[in-house]
């Protein structure tokens, strides 16, 4: 075959992965597949591999709305916010506080759960416009300062036993709001063993052909919940960042000053972005922490960490993509966080490795008699550690080889359509040079 013949061939498989919906896709298949493999080689059977496969696919759903909330932000406004762990739990406490039966502990509102789901959104929303009101006249590093302690501040009062009747402190919530999922496919959405109701018993009855248990089937369908959600919430994002709205937002990022001396008032543009971004937040803290497979609020939850896992995920995806925003989530949530534990059980299950080195020193002395097992058994016992390494040196590599991210490579037209294709009779040769006339 010639090398025209194969180019030829290849045409329309370049023209698909020209497109970043494709290559997302893609990601998701391979990452089902991998875990997919990687039940099989554990022995898993067809509600395992479901709910192995589920969680991954939970994870990156989630991961991936809250790095679209930060993406509005700091992607498109170039908005330093630190504190997205504040901003979620202000979702998830609030939908928990108006949703939850009033004769749990501590005592919820017992409202209908969309209203509880508004509510915490708005909530979150609120929190984001009092804090970017004062802040966003800092410069970024400020910005950064003050975010990140407002997230502490919020978890420090839903911390505290002054208001323990009210967020449950320390202990959090233990009666949370019933997943959207229980109420579609249970009649007493409380309980999972309860008579299914009409489109429980289709459900149900198909996931029995295949060994899946219940529990795992309604876990499944809340999960399918939450794509939708991710699928929506990227729509609303890319709609808003092709409109003028948006391009003002990324003419503030690029030049704040030049954006003011064309009209804009950005601090108003800036505002709107900060609490657009926060109101996401506390939807994600809401599909997450308050009615997620294994919902559980406690102030504990929401540490900096989340944040930073977060930032790392739209580094990797590409700020100011959204479709690498989903991407960076879905890759960090799977290859970075959900992955290294599963390989340790594989290796573990397929080879005796019962060393349990007490430090690196005792690992690595052993390897010049040829005994490699010790330190197979250091890394094993260490890997969650060995993760978060991982993770920085996976920033160091980005920061030097793709600073842009995977998908964050973009030229920004100053049209709101591409002018390359324009054939309109009459077209001057200038305006296929960028109106260069000595071209």
């Amino acid at each position: 075959m010639s090398e025209s013949t194969t180019r030829d061939a290849l045409d329309p498989l370049r023209k698909l992965f020209a497109y970043d919906a494709a290559k997302v896709t893609v990601m998701f298949l391979g990452i089902w597949a991998l875990f997919y493999a990687f039940g099989t080689q554990l022995g898993y059977g067809n509600n395992g591999l479901l709910a192995l496969v589920r969680r991954v696919t939970f994870l990156s759903a989630v991961y991936g709305i809250v790095v679209l909330a930060l993406n509005i932000q700091w992607g498109y406004a170039g908005l330093f916010n630190i504190g997205v762990a504040g901003f979620m739990a202000v979702g998830a406490y609030t939908v928990a506080m108006l949703s939850s039966s009033p004769a749990g502990s501590p005592a919820g509102l017992g409202l209908p759960l969309p209203i509880g789901i508004i509510g915490g959104m708005l909530a979150a929303t609120i929190v984001g416009l009092v804090a970017a009101l004062p802040a966003l006249r800092l410069k970024a590093d400020y910005l950064a300062i003050v975010t990140v302690a407002l997230s502490e501040i919020i978890r420090i009062v839903y911390n505290t036993p002054a208001f323990a009747d009210i967020t449950g402190g320390a202990s959090g919530f233990d009666n949370l709001p019933t997943s959207p999922a229980n109420t579609l496919l249970l009649s007493d959405p409380s309980s999972t063993i309860s008579e299914p109701t009409a489109v429980g018993q289709v459900v149900f009855s198909f996931a029995e052909q295949f060994g899946i248990q219940r529990f795992t089937a309604i876990n499944t369908v809340y999960t399918v919940g939450v794509l939708v959600a991710l699928l929506v919430v990227y729509l609303v994002l890319e709609r808003t960042g092709k409109s003028p709205y948006g391009r003002v937002l990324k003419a503030i990022r690029e030049d704040e000053t030049a954006a003011q001396s064309l009209g804009k008032d950005t601090q108003n543009f800036k505002v709107r972005a900060f609490a657009l971004g926060c109101g996401l937040m506390g939807l994600a803290g809401i599909l997450w922490f308050a009615m997620g497979p294994r919902a559980s609020i406690t102030p504990v939850t929401f540490r900096p960490n989340i944040t930073f896992y977060i930032f790392i995920a739209l580094i990797i995806g590409g700020a100011g993509s959204n479709m690498g925003s989903v991407l960076g989530g879905a890759l960090f949530a799977s290859l970075l966080f959900e992955a290294p534990p599963v390989v340790r059980n594989i290796i573990t299950n397929a080879f005796d490795v019962s060393a349990d080195p007490a430090n690196l020193i005792e690992a690595l002395v052993p390897i010049a008699s040829g005994e490699l097992m010790p330190l197979a058994g250091f890394l094993l016992n260490n890997i969650d550690t060995l993760r978060f390494m991982g993770m920085g040196l996976l920033l160091v590599v980005l920061v030097q080889r793709r600073p842009d991210g995977l998908l964050g490579a973009r030229k920004e037209t100053a049209a709101g359509v591409s002018l390359a294709a324009d054939t309109r009779p009459g077209r001057s040769p200038a305006a296929e040079n960028g109106g260069d006339d000595d071209e």
